[in-house]
């Protein structure tokens, strides 16, 4: 709900209000990514209060062990002595107290706790996300609200004000790489550090996974999906240190291309990180991840990243690990180089050749416990978010999707490539699970399945799909690569009849997963910049005046009349003087006339 006074725009969303002028930025539809963010932190705030102090860290600094070492050793027995009377006083951990008391004195929202999350919003702009974070998030000690601009700046302490949460924001005017940098020291880190940057989030990767605490969580949206999406491999390596590849997959591509990133920074620092959720919505990409610290484990990273091998025929794709790791005895690892290529120099389905992108996470990019909790808490309190029925529907799509198979193939495209009639989704569904393999949806794109089945099982479907809906013969006369791969006969005794199980529960239940347009000129916004007001609605309006710019100019700029009228020549043309096209049978054909056919 948006109310307009003077040149500044009110914004009603969650339990928060928010003012925002047009020099800063804000987008309407990222409410779907704001609602999705606070069911994620109130669940992760409750598992990590649960598991942690209630007093200060028992982890030791670098003053404590130099005090250590110059108090005598009968005051350092006093000091023992003491704290172990403490303890008997009362519980030092959650666990010890009752989930009553810990929702009643811990967990309340828009009260400050005193030893609860510490949260950084790297990126505010008008700090509306962390007003609902005050307002809707329970267990929170403070959150700094930052922002490299001044306008942003005194529009926080304004929001700040108007929604009572003086207590929990901490307004900050300052670089937000800055802000990480000098909070890296153990005490001083984040509990959680959201980054939702205008385009990439790439550059403040660094401080992010060291200003984060261990086992906290770090949030990260992307908008720069072209370059993710291989529209600018050169740019995406400079970026993320991985080649993106323009493949009907591409959208979960960028998902894993930016976890690849995110572990490559904390690997710098014997860090590591585990996916919680990983989504691409609309137009940008969305990660929760929380940030371990543990060099053994940082080793085997390696062996969950992978280069990819992409046909650009058929576009079928293969996996080349960058590396090994074998359990041995105990909890012991051998690490080794792996051993590949994975395909032969040309496509043994289509004859094509490969495209090469990656690296990229290869891992699990979801952890299924996880979502589960944050389904039943928005089940739970529905009316709390405006976008609840797509947070259950997304997430139940997550929840369905085989971790262990990375990316996924789109039913159009294989339909494309043979030129045939399209199965529908439960006839290739049923087919693949009759062959004995899985098969299950992604959220990540419509008509979509992601399978075990190794490529040679999805053609002979093809195959054996095409005998029973044969395709033109005009089809079959020219050298492509639905001609290679029909060319040779189906070795799997393929099945179409449907199963019962073939129907995702997603699907079969009417979720809401792929929603239509929010509204008109829904897609990214620019940068907020100043201006004498209205600037929305000044964008827009030259937004509807440029569209068919292009087709305009060339239209006005050629004379069709030096062309004749094909339909006119057949006789049946009734257009008459009307039609841009010379009915003058008599002119002299031109080597454009030609070229266009007429």
């Amino acid at each position: 709900m948006d109310k307009m006074t003077d040149d500044i725009k009110i914004v009603k969303e969650g339990l928060a209000e928010a003012f925002y002028p047009d020099s800063v930025f804000y987008n309407p539809v990222q409410e779907f990514n704001r609602d999705l963010t606070i069911a994620v932190l109130n669940q992760f705030a409750q598992e990590y209060l649960l598991n942690k102090p209630i007093s200060q860290s028992n982890k030791r600094t670098k003053e404590d062990k130099v005090k250590e070492k110059q108090m005598p050793t009968n005051d350092m027995r006093n000091e023992l002595e003491k704290e172990k009377e403490k303890e008997k006083e009362g519980p030092t951990r959650f666990e010890d107290i009752s989930d009553a008391q810990i929702n009643r004195k811990v967990l309340q929202r828009g009260i400050k706790c005193d030893n609860g999350l510490r949260i950084l919003e790297a990126l505010s702009a008008s700090g509306l996300r962390s007003m609902r974070f005050a307002k809707e998030v329970g267990g929170i000690n403070e959150i700094i609200t930052n922002d490299f601009s001044k306008d942003a700046y005194e529009m926080i302490k304004k929001n700040a004000a108007h929604n009572n949460v003086e207590d929990l924001i901490v307004p900050s005017l300052a670089d937000a790489t800055m802000v990480m940098y000098q909070n890296r020291r153990y005490s001083d880190r984040f509990h959680i550090i959201d980054l939702d940057p205008y385009g990439s989030a790439v550059q403040f990767l660094d401080g992010a996974v060291q200003a984060v605490r261990d086992g906290g969580l770090l949030c990260v949206t992307c908008t720069d999906t072209a370059v993710l999406c291989g529209n600018s491999s050169e740019t995406c390596y400079s970026k993320y240190g991985a080649m993106s590849l323009k493949g009907k997959f591409c959208h979960e591509m960028a998902l894993r291309i930016l976890l690849q990133s995110i572990e490559s920074h904390a690997n710098r620092y014997s860090r590591y990180i585990v996916p919680l959720m990983s989504m691409s919505a609309d137009f940008y990409i969305r990660v929760f991840v929380k940030v371990h610290t543990g060099q053994g484990i940082v080793k085997q990273s390696v062996s969950k990243l992978s280069m990819v091998y992409h046909c650009s025929g058929c576009g079928v794709f293969e996996f080349q690990k960058l590396g090994t790791c074998t359990p041995t005895k105990g909890r012991n690892f051998k690490y080794g180089t792996a051993v590949g290529p994975p395909v032969q120099e040309k496509c043994q389905h289509c004859h094509s050749k490969h495209h090469i992108g990656g690296p990229i996470w290869t891992a699990p990019i979801h952890d299924r416990d996880f979502i589960q909790t944050v389904v039943s808490g928005v089940q739970e309190d529905s009316s709390k978010f405006g976008t609840s029925q797509r947070i259950v529907g997304m997430l139940s799509l997550m929840l369905e999707e085989l971790q262990d198979c990375p990316l996924y193939y789109i039913i159009d495209h294989l339909v494309n490539v043979v030129h045939c009639i399209a199965p529908n989704m439960l006839q290739i569904r049923s087919a693949i699970m009759n062959a004995g393999y899985r098969v299950s949806l992604s959220h990540a794109a419509k008509n979509s399945i992601k399978t075990d089945a190794p490529p040679n099982i999805i053609w002979d479907i093809m195959r054996s799909w095409v005998k029973t809906h044969p395709i033109s013969e005009k089809r079959k006369q020219h050298e492509t690569p639905g001609k290679h791969i029909l060319s040779k006969e189906p070795t799997t005794n393929v099945s179409f009849d449907l199963r019962a199980d073939a129907n995702p529960k997603s699907r079969e239940k009417g979720l809401v997963r792929f929603q239509q347009n929010p509204e008109s000129f829904w897609g990214p916004k620019p940068r907020a910049k100043k201006g004498s007001g209205n600037e929305d609605s000044k964008r827009m309006a030259k937004s509807v005046k440029l569209q068919g710019k292009k087709r305009k100019v060339m239209e006005e700029s050629q004379d069709f009349k030096q062309f004749k009228c094909k339909k006119f020549r057949q006789g049946k043309c009734d257009l008459g003087n009307n039609c841009k096209y010379s009915h003058n049978l008599e002119i002299e054909i031109t080597q454009t006339d030609h070229d266009n056919g007429n």
